[in-house]
């Protein structure tokens, strides 16, 4: 049986549970439960990171720990009873563990690496503060430690900041919130500016000196000079370094290591310095030679300096290589640093190339117990302190020093009977009273432990040697007294074996017998000459002669006229002893009591630190007079205290205060003086107002807080003594004194007088006082006192020094004890708000108005919690009633206050903001009911509650700013938001009760709704964003606020009644922003409202077209700032929906629902698309649909316009020039030519709105020419020509005619890439809105083919499948929950035909016309009918053929387009296969016209094509053509298509003439090499003819194999006339692929009889574009498929084209991937020489329009291969130019002359003709005729032999699952009339075209050919004499071959060379660029 638990609460998870029993609940290891029931070792509860599943798990997999229960029953929680720090370590190590895991993803390495150091770092410190090990001060510091890593981490993660006291988390509701705000505040300024360091202490590391010509031990003296002063700020710092230069003691760091302390800011100058001085001991001179004598001296060897600001700059951690100069002469030594620091180069130079000293300097910042804790190691490790001459800034009490500090300055002395100079040696010996030297007390420095005596350095001859080396001579107090320091001068010689010779000496006392030690300064000792053997043991016989020459009597002139002298300077650094004599007669008064008047007067003139040195024994002296003498001394006795007290005030002084507190409580013993103080205290204030010079009055008052320390603790003492005698008596002075102290005060003067100034002084002082008079007067008696003293002062004060004085005050009184007791607080409290309330209104001292106003708001909680709570409440009333008011103004005028420059005053400008906010929040928390309902009824009219209503939502409004709190101070935020709703709540009673209905106010609703409005959408409320464990926190402690407000607003807006028409439109906008925000019960609270808005606007208007146009503006906003969901659409539909059932109006309802929520979609789809990183595809497509939307079914012109610009620079970015001028034009066509203005919009200025429509034409037509469409740029130019030329303005109009002149020249001199089209469908549910179950067609990118569009549809839809047929999909495609594509090629269909059938003009031209201003497209599927004959396929093979139209042409505005309508015919075989051989027949032609105008290099390409042809035939190619249409059975049973029969016939006869031809012309042309192939082509032509059955061919293709008299070979195939007509298509001219790399090249001995096979496997690899869209594989065995490189995700039944045999190699099988754009793919010949050169391809030339799929019956079954997708074709380098519009599309003409739509692919430059015509300025310029290949040929003429694209078409003239990409099939007839130049012209371009520069084209003259077959003399037939106009011009070159057949069709053809008038050649009309 499940039982409730009592104690096991809280556990922590020992061991995974997996939860595989019956309601078991998973656990993992380190999971915290809350544990419910118990039942026989079994626990149920919950995970507490997941409260809401429950289950049961294992009692012994559990750690019970302790914890609080909250709330004890169903809806408990727990809080475990642990340190808090670790609670706060777990949560945030466990938050930190995500956000760490995604530093890794988003690749923050840096950051990711520090943190897991610092999270490791916790989780040990964790682990030792769970142990429990460590001390209180270790616990202490751990804690600290761990507090700080935390906060690091939170905020480099961007955390919230933690509100700490000590290291403990705080709780906000249990603190106010003033202090809260102060705790936040604190950390803030902590975290943002660190405290600036007073003291300064620097880090010196000797590691070594280099240089050459050591040999030497060396002594090496640091110290810091200060340049300015000329004088060493500090001791030396000695290290002793061996011969090669490292420390001699390396073991011993603090010997090598020094700190020099306490330096101050002051001292980190430029020009305070490190110096070094080096000394060398060795021998007198550096280089002299070895010899017997061993002594040493020390001697000069150099200096270094270094100044102390380099070190602030310089990376601390930096070693520094200090270069070390000598001085030229010895004589100089004393002053080299000077001379370095001065730069006198004369005086000194470096001591060697190499010679530097290696240090390490750092200087370090802070309290010396920092460094301590901060820097331990060095410390522990060793490091000495050497200190400041003198004592730092700040002396500490307890600090003591004993130095004396001596230094050798300066001697005179005479040559001694020498006749070169002494080298003198001065030996320094200390010696006690009793004349023992004291061992260990002469140093050299610190570093070095001190010695016995010290040798100074030896200047080389030299009488006036000046060494300036300072000695330490740290002796103890009790040894000065008798000790002194002897001088020994000796002589050095250096050649009696180096003996040092005594010859003088001198000493001096360090203390006189007054006790005054030794005075700082200079002294001339007196030098006492002896002789060499003389011995100084005895002291007291020199002791008594005279030391120094300032000291001797004035009879002495002997020894005062003594040339020889020596210089030294003392200098006592000492906390014990004094050299001032009126210290001591002070400290000495009882012996001499005459001398007490002069003692006291002069202690003022003593330095200050000689009286702390004697604090307690000065104050002793003073209060000993004073009892002995009061009525003499007791004046002068207070003066001197207050002097005393007035010094401990200064910086340098203050830490001795708490020494004169301890003296007060533990020492003092004047029991009696309070009656003295008293009584001078009092008649120093009653002669105040008299008194003409206050100063001293001043330092009296200054002082007043120490007097009354010394008042009170004499009474007490008193007291104790006498068991309170006299207690009245001293009350009666203390009130007579506060009598004084108020009249004082009550004096109104100026603030210049100089009593003001005194009443100042007195008010900063006298807050200290209270704490004194509490301990003898009860509070209530004190805070009388205070109460009166301070409502002495005058009301109406002049001086505003005072007031601000008087303020000051008043917030020590709040801050001090006395005002903490309930009791004194009621008393005090009054005065305060009275003065607070006068300064707030009058906007003066907000600081500190501030700030006492946060005090007193802070006890006020306190005392909350406390059992006061009638006081409190009381407080609480007074407060609200004087100060809530003016609080709320004054938060309103700082906040609408401009903000005044310069950090410091925004500091602090926001510093009071943000306090006085805490203080309202405060106080608004303190108010209970009663509080509010005496507020709201304490106003004395509606207007006064109106204004304090817009007040306080005003502030409110303010409050929720996201710039009023940091952006991580989070808990501040929560509790200003619970506050505010609080508030809110109690006073939208009163709006309800005072502001509605016939007294509604709209301004005070509606500035409650807004306020409401930017409640509910703050972010610090939005918890859908935070974390889980803070959302828990959050909705634990406070719930969520916004549904709470959202209820509110609900109801208020019930409560409105008629008066919500006020709100509409207005409020639409706010609430649904509201609605948006991600809560469930927020929106099913606030979506109604929608739902009532437009019930009361129907009502009022009959429709509510308000409301739907502001929800679809705001909509828009909204979502594009990432508002709103999927959740929300379908909520805000179903909603809405439900309420308008039942409406009259349900009708428009339900449409505006509808148009909203379509919309929302569109709007979703945008959003999502627009993310970062989403293709620019998506992006496209989606404001496309968007901006339709809105212009089609909202006519939202605005919005229109800026999707319009949005879209605009889409394109732009992605380098879609022409899409970005279509989408340009959109808003051009918006605009008119008129000098209407317009206003600022988007990126516009403010202009005409001629100026904005001029702009937008020169960007379009600029954008136009960047997408080589410059077709569409000619006619903007002609449209803004025609305005400038309306305006006289001639200069633009030249401008404009040059630049659609420059536009001509780049349609015929630049090249252009053709590009691709392909049809996508996008199935399934899961696709964006405007995609979803759509089919739409696009143009590809430059250079892009199948496959790599394919793969880019792929990878922008990640998780699509592809797929695997090309039929329509089924409707369970349609509803799948997935992503399907269905990708293929397909064929555009041109509107221009009239341009594409014309044959003079130029591909350049054409290619425009084929690729722009497409509406229809098309694509082939090959499938069998009926039974499929084996041995012959092609009975049975139709081509399933389907026709799309899209809803605009391609290109516009996007690069692809949604499919509006599809068609689908059938064409049956014979169909096919006549349009198998025409194109087979075109591509011959095409062929042999380009051999015969030298175009191609080589004849390769003709060569491999008749060879296909013939070689196919031969094995019974067209022949299974003839068995499958001339059977009898088939024209039995068919015999509809006896002319289609007909035509068949035809083709084939015509094809055999065409080859016969070809090998004329074959002949002339083929290499050497060649000729057996050639000679074999001729054998197999011979028995292709007779397995035709041709012996002669019939008369009418004798006379011209092109003339049928049926017309054109498309004019017979009525089945299909849509498909087959002009107009269905049959125009469009097709691109064939570029070549690829060579991979084998064939000599004629290879093309042997199986060369059409070879051939074929080899070449088999390529096919043009045509195929990419009209190709299917064959569903038979021996199609021409083979399955090859398919993409994988993409079925291979898919239109594709043929790519290679499975023969082919299969490094070569990926040809098109490995060939895009190789150099070899280029065409390298005569004309283009080089093949590296892109400017200097090949001509892509144009293949007719044929219909793919076309089955060919010659060829043999290894010659088939199967068709793949399309590749590459790098001929087709153009981007086709878009199209404006439909309508544009149509009406669009090309410019004069007009403009084709279709270029041949290379600039016009590269396609002149070779032909002996000139090119220069001729007016006939020659073009090259392109060569056309089949779609699986080569194009290029210089790629044939080497290249393995060429394809079963060489084997064969019909291909099975091919067709002839032979340009312009239907489409490119010329007109009757047009004469040609040669008999058979190119089908694209003429060999020697028109020249665009004239007017007429320019005819060769036709001749009459020769006989038309070269086999004509071997083979005698009839002659027919052929046409004049088919004649052959007679020549030595081969005949040409005939003209095409369709030049006849339209009529018999003009004989005589001129055009025929049916054909004419007008310039269009301009027209507007709004009709494109």
């Amino acid at each position: 049986m499940w039982i409730p638990t009592d104690h096991e609460k809280y556990g922590v998870v020992l061991v995974s549970f997996r939860g595989t029993v019956q309601h078991g609940l998973p656990l993992e290891i380190g999971d915290t439960v809350q544990i419910l029931e118990k039942c026989e070792g079994w626990f149920r509860g919950n995970i507490l990171k997941n409260p809401n599943v429950k289950g049961i798990f294992p009692s012994s997999y559990i750690h019970l720990k302790n914890a609080h229960v909250k709330n004890k029953g169903q809806f408990e929680t727990i809080v475990p009873v642990e340190d808090s720090v670790i609670t706060e370590m777990t949560s945030t190590l466990r938050d930190w563990g995500a956000m760490w895991k995604q530093l890794y993803v988003k690749n923050e390495g840096d950051l990711f690496h520090r943190l897991w150091h610092v999270m490791n770092e916790i989780l040990d410190l964790r682990r030792q503060v769970l142990v429990g090990h460590l001390t209180h001060d270790r616990m202490r510091d751990v804690k600290q430690h761990i507090t700080a890593r935390l906060d690091w981490g939170n905020e480099q993660l961007g955390l919230d900041l933690v509100p700490r006291r000590e290291f403990n988390m705080v709780d906000p509701d249990e603190i106010s919130v003033t202090e809260l705000y102060k705790l936040m505040e604190h950390r803030h300024r902590k975290k943002d500016t660190p405290a600036v360091a007073s003291t300064h202490h620097l880090f010196v590391h000797v590691k070594s000196l280099v240089s050459a010509n050591l040999g030497e031990e060396l002594e090496v003296f640091f110290h810091i000079y200060d340049g300015r002063e000329s004088r060493p700020l500090s001791e030396r710092f000695f290290v002793k370094l061996n011969k090669s230069g490292l420390p001699k003691s390396p073991e011993k760091t603090e010997r090598q290591c020094t700190l020099f302390v306490d330096l101050g800011s002051s001292d980190l100058r430029k020009d305070v310095y490190i110096v070094v001085h080096v000394v060398r001991i060795g021998r007198m001179g550096a280089g002299e030679k070895k010899n017997l004598c061993s002594v040493q001296y020390r001697r000069p060897f150099g200096c270094a300096v270094v100044s102390i600001a380099d070190l602030l700059t310089a990376d601390s951690k930096d070693d520094h290589l200090l270069k070390v100069y000598a001085c030229n002469t010895e004589s100089e030594w004393h002053q080299i640093h000077e001379n370095i620091i001065k730069k006198a180069n004369s005086r000194y130079n470096l001591s060697g190339s190499n010679t530097g000293l290696a240090v390490a300097l750092q200087l370090l910042h802070g309290d010396i117990e920092q460094l301590r804790r901060e820097y331990m190691v060095l410390f522990t490790r060793g490091v000495s302190i050497t200190r400041k001459l003198g004592f730092s800034d700040v002396i500490m009490p307890g600090e003591m020093r004993n130095d004396l500090y001596i230094t050798l300055e300066k001697g005179e002395f005479e040559k001694g009977g020498k006749s070169v100079a002494r080298n003198v040696e001065i030996t320094v010996y200390v010696l006690d009273i009793d004349g023992q030297i004291l061992k260990t007390h002469v140093a050299a420095g610190s570093g070095e432990p001190g010695g016995d005596e010290y040798h100074s350095l030896v200047l080389y001859h030299n009488n006036s040697p000046r060494w300036a080396e300072q000695l330490k001579l740290p002796i103890p107090v009790d040894m000065f007294r008798g000790s002194h320091v002897r001088f020994e001068f000796r002589h050095c010689s250096t050649k009696d074996k180096g003996e040092k010779k005594l010859f003088g000496y001198s000493f001096v006392p360090l203390m006189q017998e007054d006790g005054r030690t030794l005075p700082d300064g200079n002294h001339e000792l007196i030098i006492h000459k002896c002789e060499e053997n003389t011995s100084l043991a005895e002291c007291p016989r020199y002791l008594k002669l005279p030391f120094s020459k300032a000291n001797l009597p004035s009879n002495n002139q002997t020894l005062k006229g003594a040339k020889e002298s020596f210089w030294i300077t003392s200098f006592l650094c000492s906390t014990k002893l004094t050299q001032n004599g009126d210290m001591l007669d002070l400290l000495k008064w009882r012996a001499h009591p005459e001398r007490i008047n002069d003692s006291l007067s002069k202690l003022k003139e003593i330095d200050g630190s000689e009286i702390v040195k004697f604090l307690q024994d000065t104050l002793d002296t003073l209060f000993g007079i004073l009892d002995e003498s009061s009525q003499r001394y007791g004046l002068k006795v207070f003066d001197s205290l207050v002097h005393i007290i007035n010094l401990l005030q200064d910086s340098k002084f203050q830490h001795f205060k708490p020494v004169m507190d301890t003296y007060i409580e533990s020492h003092f013993a004047g029991a009696l003086s309070y009656r003295d103080l008293i009584k001078v205290l009092k008649w120093y204030v009653d002669r105040i107002v008299d008194a003409e010079i206050q100063d001293h009055i001043q330092q009296v008052l200054k002082a007043s807080e120490y007097i009354f320390k010394y008042i009170i603790q004499s009474r007490r003492l008193f007291s104790l003594a006498t068991g309170g005698q006299n207690e009245e008596e001293f009350r009666v002075c203390i009130h007579e004194l506060f009598m004084s102290i108020r009249f004082f005060l009550s004096q109104d003067n100026k603030s210049t007088s100089p009593v003001a100034q005194t009443q100042a002084v007195f008010l900063r002082t006298f807050p200290a006082v209270y704490g004194e008079l509490l301990k003898i007067f009860a509070v209530r008696e004190v805070a009388g006192f205070v109460r009166e003293t301070l409502g002495s002062l005058p009301t109406a004060v002049h001086a505003d020094c005072l007031e601000a004085v008087k303020l000051q005050c008043i917030a020590k009184t709040v801050e001090s004890q006395l005002y903490i007791n309930p009791e004194s607080r009621c008393i005090l409290l009054p005065v305060v708000l009275r003065v607070l309330q006068v300064h707030m209104q009058e906007q003066r001292d907000l600081v500190m108005c501030a700030r006492i106003f946060t005090s007193m708001l802070s006890l006020i909680k306190k005392e909350e919690n406390g059992t006061a709570e009638p006081v409190v409440s009381e407080e609480v009333e007074l407060i609200v009633e004087s100060l809530l008011g003016v609080l709320l103004r004054t938060i309103l005028e700082i906040s609408n206050r401009p903000q005044p420059s310069g950090p410091a005053m925004r500091l602090q400008f926001q510093d009071v903001t943000g306090e006085f906010v805490a203080c309202l929040l405060a106080l608004l928390r303190q108010m209970s009911d009663r509080h509010y309902q005496q507020l709201l009824q304490a106003f004395s009219s509606k207007d006064n509650l109106r204004d304090f209503l817009l007040q306080i939502f005003t502030v409110f409004r303010i409050l929720i700013r996201p710039e009023m709190f940091s952006k991580d101070w989070t808990v501040m935020r929560l509790v200003t938001n619970n506050v505010i709703i609080t508030t809110v709540l109690y006073l939208s009673d009163a709006l309800r009760k005072n502001f509605l209905n016939d007294k509604f106010d709209y301004k005070v609703w509606d500035s409650y709704f807004y306020l409401s409005v930017i409640f509910i959408n703050q972010p610090c409320l939005q918890l859908e964003s935070f974390s889980p464990s803070k959302r828990k926190k959050i909705l634990e402690k406070y719930g969520d606020m916004r549904v709470m407000m959202g209820c509110e607003i609900f109801s208020m807006w019930q409560n409105l009644g008629e008066h919500k028409l006020n709100f509409i439109p207005a409020m639409i906008g706010p609430f649904l922003e509201v609605t948006l925000v991600p809560q469930p019960d927020l929106r099913n609270v606030m979506i109604p409202i929608f739902h009532d808005m437009m019930d009361w606007e129907q009502r009022r208007s009959g429709n509510f077209k308000q409301v739907e146009a502001k929800l679809i503006d705001k909509l828009d906003s909204l979502m594009s700032e990432g508002k709103g969901d999927e959740t929300y659409r379908e909520l805000f539909n179903s909603i809405l929906l439900k309420k308008i059932e039942r409406e009259t109006w349900r009708e428009s309802g339900i449409s505006l629902i509808a148009t909203v929520t379509r919309l929302m979609e569109r709007l979703l789809d945008y959003r999502d698309c627009m993310k970062l990183g989403e293709v620019d595809g998506k992006k496209i497509g989606c404001t496309v649909s968007l901006l339709n939307f809105y212009k089609t079914e909202l006519n939202k012109e605005e919005m229109y316009i800026r999707y319009i610009h949005k879209l605009y620079d889409l394109h732009f970015k992605a380098q879609n020039y022409t899409e970005a001028s279509y989408t340009l034009l959109l808003y051009d066509e918006l605009l008119e030519w008129s000098d209407r203005p317009l206003r600022e919009f988007l990126n516009y200025p403010m202009q005409s709105e001629w100026q904005r429509k001029e702009y937008l034409h020169l960007t379009i037509v600029q954008n136009f020419d960047r997408g080589k469409c410059w077709e569409n740029g000619i006619i903007l130019c002609r449209e803004l020509a025609d305005q400038y030329e309306s305006y006289y303005d001639y200069r633009n109009l030249s401008k404009m005619r040059m630049m659609e002149a420059s536009l001509y020249d780049k349609i015929m001199d630049q090249q252009r890439l053709e590009p691709e089209f392909f049809r996508v469908g996008f199935y399934g549910k899961k696709f964006p809105f405007f995609l979803r179950n759509k089919e739409f067609v696009c143009r590809g990118h430059d250079y892009e083919r199948l496959e790599a569009f394919q793969q880019r549809m792929l990878n922008e839809f990640p998780h699509a499948i592809a797929m695997q047929h090309v039929n329509q999909p089924d409707q369970t495609i349609y509803q799948a929950d997935a992503q399907y594509l269905q990708i293929y090629a397909v064929t555009p269909i041109p509107e221009s035909q009239d341009v594409l059938q014309r044959d003079g003009v130029p591909d350049n031209i054409k290619s425009f016309y084929k690729f722009n201003h497409i509406l229809r497209f098309r694509y082939d599927r090959p499938f069998h009918k009926g039974t499929k004959d084996k041995e012959n396929e092609f009975k049975s093979l139709w081509v399933e053929r389907t026709t799309l139209t899209l809803v605009q042409s391609l290109p516009g505005i996007s690069r692809w387009f949604e499919v509006d309508k599809r068609e689908l015919v059938e064409v049956s075989p014979l169909e096919n296969a006549i349009e198998v051989i025409e194109n087979k027949n075109l591509q011959l032609r095409t062929l042999i016209t380009q051999c015969q105008s030298r175009q191609m290099q080589n004849i390769n390409p003709l060569t491999m094509c008749l060879n296909g042809v013939i070689d196919a035939a031969v094995n019974g190619g067209l022949a299974r053509y003839q068995e499958a249409f001339f059977a009898k059975d088939y024209i039995m049973n068919h015999p509809e298509d006896g002319e289609k029969i007909g035509r068949l016939r035809e083709l084939m006869f015509e094809q055999a003439h065409i080859l016969e031809y070809g090998l004329a012309v074959h002949e002339k042309f083929v290499p050497q090499d060649m000729r057996p192939l050639h000679k074999k082509l001729v054998d197999q032509f011979h028995l292709m003819k007779s397995s035709l059955g041709i012996q002669e061919f019939p008369a009418y293709v004798r006379a011209s194999p092109v003339h049928f008299t049926n017309g054109s070979p498309r004019t017979c195939r009525n089945s299909v006339p849509n498909i087959i007509s002009p107009d269905g298509g049959r125009g469009v001219a097709r691109r064939s692929l570029p070549s690829y790399p060579a991979v084998n090249r064939y000599s004629s001995s290879s093309l042997s009889s199986q060369a059409s096979n070879e051939v074929s496997n080899i070449t088999g690899q390529s096919e043009s574009s045509d195929e990419v869209f009209n190709m299917q594989p064959s569903p038979s065995t021996s199609s021409l498929s083979s399955n090859h490189s398919a993409s994988p995700n993409v079925t291979s039944s898919a239109p594709s084209s043929a790519r290679g045999s499975p023969q082919m190699a299969e490094k070569h099988k990926h040809s098109r991937e490995n060939a895009c754009l190789s150099p070899r793919d280029r065409p390298v010949s005569a004309i283009f020489p080089n093949p590296m050169d892109p400017a200097q391809r090949a001509p892509p030339h144009q293949i007719g329009e044929a219909t793919l799929p076309r089955s060919d019956p010659n060829l043999s079954a290894p010659d088939k291969v199967r068709p793949t997708p399309s590749s590459w074709s790098l001929d087709s380098v153009k981007e086709g130019a878009p199209s404006f519009s439909d309508s544009f599309g149509k009406m669009l003409c090309p410019p004069v002359p007009p403009r084709p739509l279709y270029s041949a692919g290379s600039s016009a430059k590269n396609m002149r003709s070779q032909s002996p015509v000139s090119a220069s300025r001729s007016p006939q310029k020659t073009m090259v005729p392109p060569f056309t290949p089949s779609p699986t040929e080569c194009q290029s003429t210089s790629l044939v032999s080497n290249s393995p694209v060429l394809s079963g078409s060489y084997s064969s003239g019909i291909s099975s699952l091919s067709r002839c990409s032979v340009s312009e099939a239907s489409g490119t007839e010329l007109p009757a009339g047009d004469h040609l130049p040669y008999p058979l012209p190119p089908p694209t371009t003429l060999p020697n075209s028109v020249s665009s520069s004239s007017d007429e084209p320019i005819r060769r003259e036709n001749k009459t050919p020769p006989p038309y077959s070269v086999y004509e003399r071997n083979n005698p037939r009839r002659p027919v004499p052929l046409p004049h106009s088919l004649s052959i011009p007679p020549q030595a070159d081969p005949p040409a071959l005939p003209p095409k057949p369709h030049q006849l069709r339209t009529g018999s053809m003009k004989l005589d060379g001129t055009s025929d008038p049916r054909v004419p050649r007008p310039r269009p009309l301009p027209r507007k660029v709004s009709q494109l």
